[in-house]
This record gives C-alpha cells, sequence and structure tokens, in this order.
C-alpha cells in the first residue's frame, strides 16, 4: 500500500484540459444578445475567466476557451477528485451599465457540470453536450422546452490517466445515501434549521481510511411517497443551479423489499417500511459519492470486509450556524453550543459484496444509539468518526459552508470582475465560501459533554421511532468475479469427457459369408424367373408334378440355361464370393504344396459353401422367421419397486439384479444410472456411484440431478475441487434451482467457507420465497373462482377424499372395523395440523448439533432472507434433506437437519423428527429413533408417519405386538403414510406369524391392489393356503412366480399346492 501511495508521488503532475468549444441557444436578462463570460472550476478551485463575448440571437457563441489544472504529483487534486467531482462552468452575463453606475454588475444565467470519470476508463480526450441548468432567477428558467440552452465541452489529456494493467486491477466504488425514514419525532421541517449528516470510512491508498460525508439532508414532513426514480446528486458544494447539483444519467431505482440486501426486507417489515415511506417524516440525501480505489486499496476493501462484516454509518444532526455578518462573541458562542447531537449508527452488513459476481448491495438498515462499546464488539472500530472530525475542528467548518439542501439552495451572485481581485489575496484560488475558524478547545469540550452523557438519550429516538436507512453500495466489477457458465461446462467435460462412439465394423469373415449369401438369393431369383418363363403355366396349376416331368424340366432348365450363357454367368458373379470367404474366412491367400491339402480344403470348403447355400435358400424360398420375443411380464417401474422392496429386506443381491436389469432395457434413461449410483452409495461402493452418475451426465450435461449427485460423490471421495465445479455447475445451468443452491451452501459449510455458504442460502432462500408467493397467488386466483362453477364430479371427489384412507385400511367394503369407522368418522379435516414448534431443544442427537459460533453465522445469513410462516412446503433445508436422503446421502442429510433445526421456516418441528427417526432406522440406532419418534408425537399425534415409522421401529426390535398396534393404527387414519409399502409387508407377516389368515390375506390383497410384487402375492398365497383355500391359493402363487421365477419359497408353496390338490 505504501508503494503504491509513494508511486502516485513520484509520478509527474499531468495537466487535463478543459475546453468549453460554444454554446447553444443563450438568452440574457436583458435580451437575446447577452454579453457573457465563463468561470471554471474544479474541486473548489477557480481555474479561469473567459474573455467577454457577445451572443448572437439564433447562433452559436464560440467561446474555444482552455483552462487546465495538473493532476497527480503533490498538487490539491488526485485520482479520487476526478471520480467524484465535475468541472463546474459557470456562464456569467455583465448587465449594461446604468447612469452615475461606476461598476458593472454581473448576473449568474447557468451552470454546467462535466463528469471527467471517462478518464478513469483509459480516454485521453471525450466531448461532450451537457444541459446549461439556470440559477435561480435566471431568465433561462423561462425558456421553453423544447430549447434547452447547452455547453459543448472537450477534455483531454496528454496521455491516459491509467495504464491497461492499472484500469484492470482498479475498482470504482459509488456510495449513494437515499434516505433515513421514521426520524424521531422531536425532529421539526418548519423549526430550526439543522444539517443531517452521515458518515463512514472505506479504505484508500494511504495508510489512512478515507472518510465519506453526506451532508445537507433535507428534512421532509411526509404525506405521500417519494418518487420511484430519483436523480442522484453530486457530493459537493457551491453548485448555484438547483439543475447542476444532480448526476446527469444517473438515478436510484426502488425495487421489491425481499430483493434487497438489508435488515428489513422480511414479509413482516413490508407494512411498516409502506407506512413510513408514506407518511412518516424523513430526511433525504439522494447524493452518490463515487470512490476511486487502486489495486492496494481493493485488496484492502476485501480484507476489511472479510475481517469484520459489519460496517458502522454513523448519522447525527448538526445546527446550521451563521457566521457571516456576525460578531466574534456571537460566532464563538454559537459554536460552544454545538454538540453531537442524536448521534445514532447503522451497521451494513458488507459481506455480500465478497459473494461470487455481486457488484451491488442496497438495503434498509436500523438506526441504532451510538454506544461506543456495542460498535467496538460489532465492527471492532475503537472511535467515531464525526466525533474524531470534530476533534480536528473539520467538520463544523465543511458544515458551516455547505448549503443547507436542495429545499433552500444557497444561491450566492457571482462576484463581478472588479470584485474578483481582492478576495484572491491569498493566491489560492479557492471559490469556497469563508469560513470562521473554530477554536479546538471548545469543539473538544463539545466532544467531551457529549462522550459525559453515559446513556444516549437522543440516539435512543432512533430505536423508539424505528429508524432506519436507506444506502447502496455499487462497484464498477465485483471484488469476486464469478466464474462464467462457459467456463464451467468447458471443465465439466473435462472431468466427464464424452466418449467416443466406436464405430460399428463388420468382421471381414461375417462380410464374407453375407455377401456370399447375397450372391446366391440373387442366383435364386434369376433362376426362378427362367423356369417361371420357361414353364409358367404348369408351375401356376398348384397341382402335384410327376417326378418323371420334373426331371425333364430339369434337363430342359439346363439346356436352356447353359445354351443362353446365363450358367457361366451366374458361375462368375458367385466366383468372387466364393474367393473372399477363401481369404477371409480360411485365411488362404498362398498356393498350397501338397495335393492331399488341396483336397482336404477344397472337400472342407464345398460342404461348407453347400450348407450356407441351403441356408440362404431357406431364407429365401421359406418363411422361417422367429416369432418376436412377448412383452416382459413387468416395466420399469415394477422394477423399480422391487428393487426397493429388496432393500428393505436388505437383500442387496437381488435388489442389484433388479437395477441392472432396469440399465440392460434401456441404458439411455438418466433415472436408472442414477438410482443404480444411489443403491451403490447405500451399499458403499463410492467407485460404481460415481461411473453411474458419470454416465447419466453424459447422457445429459445439463441434467440437475446429475450434476448435483456427481458434486455429491465428489464431497465423499475428497475430491472437493471438482465437487465445487458440479455444484456452481449446477447453478449456473439452473440458475432458479432452490436444491442445487441449498446443496451449494451445504458444500461451502463443509469447506468452511462461511461467506459464500452465507451467499449460497441466501440466493436459495430467496428463491423459496418467490416459489411461495406464486404458490400463494395461484391459491388465490383459485380461491376467488366461484362455487357455481364447480362440477359435481369435483364436489363428490371432495367429499370422497376423507373417507378414502379408512375405506381401504381393512380391504373389504364391508369389513371396516369400528375403529376405523371412529376414526374416519371423527376426522373430517386435514390430517395434518399445523406443525407447532417445540420450546425444548433437539433430542440428543448427533444430526442436531451445531457449534455456537457457527449457529450464529448461519443467522446471520439469514437476516437478508424473508420469510414466511412454516408452511406444509417446508423450508429449503428440509426439501434438501428430503432429496438427499431419497439418494443415500446420509453425510449431506445431517448436516441438512442441523440447518433444519436453526431455520426460522423450521426449526424442532414433527417433519425434523421424523426425518432424524429415518436417520436413525437406517444406522440401527434404535433408541436414538425411539426418541426421536416419541418427540415426533407430541408434535402430532396422528401423523400417519409417525405411527408407521414407530411400527417399523417396532418391528426391527423384534416387538411384533406393538408394531402390529402401530400399523394398525396408521391404516386407521384418514391419510396415509408416505410409503405404506412396507406397512402391508410387516403387518401382513405378523398376521400369519399369530395364525390371523383371513387379516393376512386381506391385507396382502391390498398391497397386491396398490403395489403389486411378489412378496405380496405370495403372502397373499399363503394365506390362503393356510385358510385351505388351494383353488384361490394358486392364483396369487402363479402370480407370484411370474414377478420372480427365482424365489425358492414361491416354487415350494406351488408344490404343497399342486400336492394338496392331487
Amino acid at each position: 500500500m505504501e508503494t503504491a501511495l509513494a508511486e502516485a508521488k513520484v509520478r509527474p503532475p499531468m495537466p487535463v484540459h478543459i475546453t468549453v468549444l460554444r454554446a447553444h441557444d443563450l438568452k440574457g436578462v436583458k435580451g437575446d444578445s447577452p454579453v457573457t463570460y465563463l468561470r471554471s472550476e474544479f474541486n473548489n478551485v477557480l481555474l479561469g475567466d473567459s474573455p467577454k463575448l457577445e451572443a448572437t440571437p439564433g447562433q452559436q457563441t464560440e467561446y474555444n476557451f482552455t483552462t487546465s489544472f495538473d493532476l497527480g504529483g503533490d498538487g490539491p487534486h488526485s485520482l479520487d477528485d476526478v471520480a467524484h467531482k465535475p468541472v463546474i462552468v459557470t456562464v456569467i452575463e455583465i448587465l449594461p451599465k446604468e447612469k452615475k453606475q461606476k461598476e458593472e454588475k454581473t448576473a449568474v444565467l447557468g451552470q454546467a457540470a462535466v463528469d471527467l470519470l471517462p478518464l478513469l476508463k483509459g480516454e485521453c480526450n471525450f466531448k461532450v453536450t451537457v444541459p446549461l441548468h439556470p440559477a435561480t432567477g435566471s431568465p433561462l428558467e423561462h425558456i421553453h422546452s423544447d430549447v434547452k440552452p447547452n455547453l459543448e465541452v472537450a477534455v483531454s489529456v496528454p496521455e491516459p490517466l491509467l495504464t491497461e494493467s492499472q484500469i484492470n486491477d482498479c475498482n470504482l466504488i459509488r456510495v449513494t445515501m437515499e434516505a433515513a425514514y421514521c426520524v424521531p419525532e422531536s425532529w421539526n421541517p418548519q423549526g430550526p434549521q439543522y444539517n443531517y449528516v452521515t458518515s463512514l470510512q472505506i479504505p484508500s491508498m494511504g495508510e489512512r481510511d478515507l472518510t465519506l460525508i453526506f451532508s445537507n439532508g433535507t428534512l421532509k414532513a411526509g404525506g405521500e411517497s417519494e418518487p420511484t426514480s430519483r436523480q442522484k446528486r453530486w457530493p459537493m458544494s457551491g453548485i448555484m443551479a438547483p439543475g447542476a447539483q444532480h448526476i446527469p444519467e444517473s438515478f436510484i431505482f426502488g425495487g421489491a423489499y425481499e430483493e434487497e440486501d438489508g435488515e428489513m426486507n422480511r414479509k413482516e417489515d413490508r407494512e411498516f417500511r409502506t407506512e413510513a415511506e408514506t407518511y412518516r417524516k424523513r430526511v433525504m440525501w439522494d447524493t452518490e459519492r463515487r470512490c476511486y480505489l487502486d489495486k492496494s486499496a481493493v485488496t484492502s476493501l476485501q480484507k476489511r470486509i472479510a475481517e469484520c462484516r459489519y460496517w458502522p454509518v454513523e448519522i447525527m444532526r448538526v445546527p446550521v450556524s451563521t457566521t457571516s455578518k456576525s460578531k466574534p462573541g456571537k460566532a464563538e458562542k454559537s459554536e460552544e453550543d454545538t454538540q453531537l447531537s442524536f448521534h445514532g449508527v447503522a451497521y451494513v452488513n458488507m459481506v455480500p459484496l465478497l459473494y461470487p459476481g455481486v457488484k451491488r448491495l442496497r438495503g434498509a438498515y436500523r438506526i441504532m444509539a451510538y454506544q461506543d462499546a456495542e460498535v467496538l464488539e460489532k465492527t471492532k472500530v475503537q472511535s467515531s468518526v464525526l466525533r474524531d472530525l470534530m476533534r480536528q475542528n473539520n467538520l463544523m467548518g465543511k458544515l458551516t459552508a455547505a448549503p443547507l439542501g436542495q429545499s433552500t439552495p444557497h444561491v450566492k451572485p457571482a462576484p463581478s470582475r472588479m470584485e474578483k481581485a481582492p478576495k484572491e489575496k491569498d493566491g489560492s484560488r479557492r471559490m469556497s465560501a469563508v469560513i470562521k475558524p473554530v477554536e479546538a478547545s471548545d469543539l473538544d469540550q463539545a466532544a467531551a459533554n457529549t462522550q459525559a452523557v453515559s446513556p444516549n438519550v437522543e440516539g435512543q429516538q432512533y430505536m423508539e421511532s424505528g429508524a432506519y436507512l436507506i444506502l447502496e453500495f455499487s462497484l464498477e466489477k465485483p471484488l469476486v468475479p464469478k466464474r462464467m457458465a462457459e467456463e464451467m461446462e468447458l471443465k465439466v467435460k473435462e472431468l466427464v469427457p464424452p466418449r467416443a462412439q466406436l464405430n460399428r465394423r463388420t468382421a471381414s469373415a461375417q462380410k464374407a459369408v453375407a455377401d456370399y449369401h447375397n450372391q446366391v438369393t440373387s442366383i435364386t431369383k434369376a433362376i426362378l424367373e427362367e423356369y417361371c418363363d420357361l414353364f409358367g403355366q404348369q408351375g401356376a396349376s398348384g397341382l402335384e408334378v410327376d417326378p418323371q416331368v420334373l426331371e425333364e424340366q430339369k434337363c430342359q432348365l439346363n439346356y436352356e440355361l447353359n445354351c443362353s450363357g446365363k450358367y457361366f454367368a451366374f458361375k462368375e458373379q458367385i466366383k468372387h464370393a466364393v474367393v473372399k470367404i477363401v481369404r477371409e474366412k480360411y485365411l488362404k491367400t498362398t498356393a498350397f504344396e501338397d495335393r492331399d491339402q488341396l483336397q482336404a480344403f477344397l472337400s472342407e470348403l464345398y460342404i461348407y459353401l453347400v450348407d450356407q447355400m441351403h441356408i440362404a435358400l431357406n431364407k429365401t424360398l421359406f418363411d422361417d422367421r422367429e416369432e418376436p420375443p412377448p412383452d416382459p411380464m413387468t416395466d420399469m417401474e415394477q422394477l423399480l419397486r422391487f428393487a426397493k422392496e429388496a432393500e428393505m429386506n436388505e437383500d442387496f443381491n437381488l435388489s442389484e439384479t433388479y437395477y441392472k436389469e432396469r440399465l440392460a432395457r434401456d441404458r439411455q434413461c438418466v433415472d436408472h444410472w442414477l438410482e443404480y449410483g444411489s443403491f451403490s452409495l447405500l451399499v458403499g461402493d463410492l467407485i460404481k456411484a460415481r461411473q453411474c452418475f458419470h454416465e447419466a451426465l453424459l447422457l445429459n450435461r445439463q441434467h440437475l440431478h446429475s450434476l448435483l449427485l456427481c458434486g455429491i460423490i465428489a464431497v465423499l471421495l475428497d475430491n472437493n475441487e471438482d465437487a465445487e465445479v458440479f455444484f456452481e455447475d449446477a447453478t449456473c445451468v439452473h440458475p432458479s434451482s432452490v436444491l442445487a443452491w441449498t446443496i451449494l451452501g451445504l458444500f461451502y459449510e463443509i469447506q468452511g467457507n462461511d461467506i459464500r455458504m452465507e451467499m449460497a442460502f441466501s440466493e436459495a432462500g430467496k428463491l423459496h420465497q418467490a416459489e411461495m408467493a406464486l404458490e400463494r397467488s395461484a391459491a388465490n386466483a383459485q380461491s376467488r373462482v366461484p362455487d357455481s362453477g364447480r362440477t359435481a364430479a369435483a364436489e363428490a371427489r371432495d367429499q370422497g377424499a376423507g373417507s378414502k384412507g379408512g375405506a381401504e385400511a381393512m380391504g373389504g367394503n364391508n369389513s371396516m372395523s369400528p375403529r376405523v369407522q371412529s376414526a374416519s368418522g371423527g376426522q373430517s379435516q386435514a390430517s395434518h395440523p399445523q406443525e407447532e414448534k417445540l420450546p425444548n431443544p433437539a433430542p440428543k442427537s448427533p444430526l442436531s448439533t451445531v457449534s455456537k459460533s457457527k449457529a450464529e453465522t448461519v443467522r446471520g445469513a439469514r437476516s437478508s432472507i424473508s420469510h414466511d410462516p412454516p408452511s406444509t412446503a417446508g423450508s429449503i433445508y428440509m426439501e434438501t434433506a428430503q432429496f438427499l436422503f431419497q439418494v443415500n446421502a446420509i453425510q449431506f442429510v445431517q448436516r441438512a437437519l442441523a440447518h433444519e433445526l436453526l431455520s426460522p421456516d423450521g426449526g424442532a418441528t414433527c417433519k425434523y423428527y421424523v426425518m432424524c427417526a429415518q436417520m436413525n432406522l437406517l444406522r440401527k440406532e434404535f433408541e436414538a429413533a425411539n426418541e426421536n419418534l416419541r418427540e415426533a408425537s407430541q408434535i402430532d399425534h396422528q401423523n400417519p408417519d409417525v405411527w408407521a415409522f414407530t411400527g417399523h421401529l417396532r418391528y426391527l426390535s423384534g416387538k411384533k405386538g406393538e408394531a402390529r398396534e402401530c400399523y394398525e393404527h396408521a391404516l386407521s387414519l384418514v391419510s396415509d403414510a408416505s410409503d405404506m409399502h412396507p406397512v402391508y409387508l410387516r403387518l401382513g407377516s405378523i398376521y400369519l406369524q399369530e395364525g390371523e389368515y383371513e387379516k393376512a390375506k386381506k391385507i396382502y390383497l391390498m398391497a397386491c391392489k396398490r403395489s403389486p410384487t411378489c412378496l405380496t402375492w405370495l403372502g397373499a398365497g399363503i394365506a390362503c393356503y393356510r385358510l385351505e383355500e388351494m383353488q384361490e391359493a394358486e392364483e396369487p402363487l402363479s402370480e407370484a412366480n411370474a414377478l420372480n421365477n427365482r424365489n425358492p419359497i414361491v416354487w415350494g408353496d406351488l408344490a404343497l399346492v399342486c400336492l394338496k390338490t392331487g
């Protein structure tokens, strides 16, 4: 940093030339031909005055007036001044002298502001046409709107201010102080005038930070909302024309509260902010301060944000002191009364600027009372910026000279050419107003008095009124570049390169035989045509021909073929095919040395050729094509169900067989590879899982789940760089995917990158809220449909939905038990009441443990996400946990559930405890599963999943009686569990073991109706066999054998049935 500053000082000063070429449509006080001159100034330094020129109506006024100032070195002007200060060009009219007038009078017609920012972008010269804004009382105010006066200005430098490397390394940050809303009620716009000031610091080139001061805030009473689009103002005083105070083509655009990054972007804040920004008092700045950041300053900015996420933005109110024409005693008394009153601070979370690709940070931040201890704890800033400036006797001088704001512009007539000389005796050629110095002891005493008040009473009024500050940070280039989607796609292709399609090459021997078959077929067709020409009528009769006649026809056909020469043509036609067979099939390319070998080879060749000739003739003369194989008994969905069933029974070999069969039927289906890879994750075969996920990605490069699972398996194999590529590519290809952003956040948490973790979770939260808003709007639109539009069928479905689960519970039309009838009759409403959060902590489980510091970090990330009340859709973490559990990514499920416990949308809900119990059951942790299910039942005792998993827990623990009760209770509820298949299977097996074969039969038949498998039909067949229903037992056993003919129990039961039936 010191080296960069030294280089800036060593560099020789560079002149910047400003040339005002001409003016258009000037109009004076006394007519259309005013005598005018120009005054150019920059950074409150007068650059020069032009000669006097008389304007001609309808023509341009050619000034060609050039001024310059030196930039760099030890001069007063720096690159930062070029970034945020314009060149002010004032057009002054010399009024005609009246009688007995000794000195000429002048009037300011208008001012123009020339932005020098293009110089920082590498331009050496540029020309602009800037509007000439009329001063207050100027005749230019009354010009027709179609004709606006303007100036043509050219700016040039001998060489670029920055080299190409410096332009690439530097940055430009724009800080826009918009407004403070809900300011204390004690502030009165009609009372004494005050200056409202805000301040903050950012890193700069030197050792000290750059202090930004936003003064001249305008207090408004409220009553109406501000315009949506407002033009920004220059952060400098001394501009007399009100229109010149605005930065050209720079506007403030408001947006939705949910899209902001501040503290007040939640749904519950919307009503308060709407009221505050419409009816409450506010202070308006609308001022933009640009700051040039060289390479060292950019590095310092990144380091500062990484070290401390919160930056203090101070605010205070200062009385406006008028020092002109006041006696020394009164001035000193006025300064003694000046104190740091209404000292507040807003804490701005700057971390989003470190997110990849982020260039803008805008939001509303609550104003708190300034307390040194609190500021030091949150921001690591040891002293107040405003207080330090008061001690240095800088701030009060700046604020005293500053205008009162846009509502009361401080318009000062330009000094005449005769009055200019005595005012420039100091040689500094400053244009700023004269400021009376203030004694440092007085300011120190005022600061000491402010510190002596322990509770910041005035600052507490900010908190009581709910005041908040809206400001924006905007960067020219992001601090952390974001990798482009094309770059990510190339990296994914490098990790999973496309496989070259192998050319289908037919073996040369096979090709030779195929050519021989073709020649035989061609010759056969030719001979048949010749035969039909000779004996067509006899052949067409269809009568049986005498063998002697056939022999005569054969002799006649041979005679005709030999006489016509066709026989020799056929011989030559087939000779080439025979030669190919000799060379390619028998690999004989040289002459035989032994005649016996030749004869043996010819005999073998003759036999082979005759056999192949018969094969070709049979294909040609007879239709002996085989019948196509029958369609398989099972489809893809059934095979997947069989595989999941085998997983449940821990028969992993059988499950793998079904997954492989799905792939054998269709290897081009992405889902088949993903499901087989997920199974490999379950059994711990990570290498095979990676192969499956890569195969799926090769089939579809933009498939979301393939990209995510490739990243997950890379993390499990400790290939974190590859995993980051896959996850980031998923967010690039699917930028609106909540799942992709959430899993990316979990990955960054594993890496310990808290900043990017917050970024990913914040983006996922915003997308989730947008989806919820769309769902709510769709639901509201549907609810507005009149009831008359509903059909009778829809009403019948609604009425029958409540009794569907109960009617199927025991499998018969009239076989519903009294327990089920009471359950369906007493529960007409939804079976899932709204989940309530428990005040007690989560059960003792590794799934719900997270460090305190990490929890605080995650809560800080949620502060920028707008949240809705808990809904049935769940939070982003629960949705992600459900997906991860389905694909058997258990390590990621743990982290997702830990975040779910801390999420405002989640917490210790019934769904959370059920998911924890599923994890415990998968790991055989029965005690932890029992504790989680107990907590879930206390929240929602009518949740069918709670009863189903409780039954699974009892069943796996060997408590079959308790499992039976849980399963029966789950069936008696109005709604079904998420997966009823294992409930039916295990309850049916319990009934078989207890000898209740009729109930077992009904349960198994219900399972066969919903999700038929070999085991469901087998259970039904066994139940029928135990009931001595042999004819009925044979049918389900036959169905079971058709679905799986390798099950020995099915064959054994079929044998028993056959023995019983004889």
